[in-house]
C-alpha cells in the first residue's frame, strides 16, 4: 500500500513544507501531483527542493504529527493473522516512513530519502526517486519473495502514481483516492477505515 493519505491521514511533505513556512506552495504540487496533472519526480523535486536550509530536526517533530489511518493496525493485524505479509512503497521519507513500519510491525518498505548536510536539508533527495513504477517494481518483487501469486497480492493507494500497482494486483483498491484512481480501480473504498478493505477481501 501507499502511504501519505493512505496507511496514514497526512501527506507528509505538506506537513515538512508547513514547518519551512512554504506549506501553501508544496500543498498545490502535491494535489496536481496526486490528480496525476503533473510528473510525479517533476513534483518531488520541485517540493523538496523548496525545503532546502530547513534543519533535519523539524522530521521528528513531523513524526508526532502524523496518525495512522483509522482502522491501519487492526487491518495490518489480521493480514499477519492470516499469516500474510504487508508491504509499504511511498513516495514519501525513508525518514518518516521507518518509524510506522516499526510501530505497525510490516513487513516490506521503499520510500525516497532526503538528503541532509550539516543538519539542514539541501532540497535533493539521495538514491532512485520511488514512482508508479517503482511502485509496481515493488509488487511484483515482494510477491515473488513471499512466494505469492500476483492473483493473491492487494495493492491500496489514493494517488495517480499508485495506479500501475492497483491495476496489476489481483485486488486493487482505491482509498479515498483521487477521481483518476477512482475510475482506473477495480475497487474503491470512500470511508477511511482500512478494516473494510479485509471486508473486500473475504467478499471475493
Amino acid at each position: 500500500m501507499d502511504v501519505d493519505s493512505t496507511l496514514i491521514d497526512e501527506e507528509v511533505i505538506d506537513l515538512i513544507g508547513d514547518a519551512s513556512g512554504k506549506g501553501e506552495l508544496i500543498s498545490d504540487i502535491t494535489k496536481r501531483a496526486m490528480r496525476g496533472e503533473l510528473d510525479f519526480r517533476q513534483a518531488l523535486d520541485e517540493r523538496v527542493s523548496l525545503l532546502k536550509g530547513v534543519p533535519v530536526s523539524v522530521l521528528e517533530d513531523v513524526f508526532k504529527e502524523v496518525h495512522f489511518t483509522n482502522g491501519a493496525l487492526d487491518m495490518i493485524a489480521t493480514a499477519h493473522d492470516r499469516g500474510w505479509t504487508v508491504g509499504v512503497v511511498s513516495g514519501g521519507f525513508h525518514e518518516i516512513v521507518d518509524g510506522l513500519v516499526a510501530q505497525a510491525g510490516i513487513d516490506h518498505a521503499i520510500a525516497n530519502s532526503l538528503q541532509v548536510h550539516d543538519g539542514l536539508l539541501t532540497g535533493s533527495t539521495v538514491g532512485e526517486t520511488v514512482t508508479k513504477e517503482t511502485k509496481l517494481r515493488a509488487l511484483r518483487a515482494w510477491a515473488e519473495q513471499d512466494g505469492v501469486d500476483m492473483a493473491d497480492t492487494v495493492a491500496i493507494g489514493d494517488g495517480a502514481n499508485d495506479i500501475p500497482m492497483i491495476l496489476a494486483a489481483g485486488t486493487g483498491i482505491a482509498f479515498c483516492a483521487k477521481p483518476a484512481v477512482r475510475k482506473a480501480a477495480p475497487y474503491t473504498l470512500n470511508v477511511r477505515d482500512l478494516r473494510q478493505v479485509i471486508s473486500i477481501i473475504d467478499g471475493l
